[in-house]
């Protein structure tokens, strides 16, 4: 796995706990929430693009 795809599942995963503890506290935080949750999406559509460009060969003529 390149480095680049561990480190953003890394990421992905770490925003993940910080998400689930936000939303766990007594007076959850609205824009946290939303803004952790976007960072993970970006991510997410990162490592798609990534994975994406990974699985597609190129043609040889």
């Amino acid at each position: 796995m390149p480095d680049t795809v561990f480190r953003l599942m890394e990421r992905h995963q770490k925003l993940d706990e910080h998400l689930r503890r936000a939303q766990s506290r007594k007076f959850p935080d609205p824009l946290e929430i939303v803004r952790l949750k976007k960072l993970k999406l970006a991510i997410k559509d990162r490592l798609s693009r990534l994975m994406k460009r990974r699985t597609v060969t190129p043609s040889i003529h």
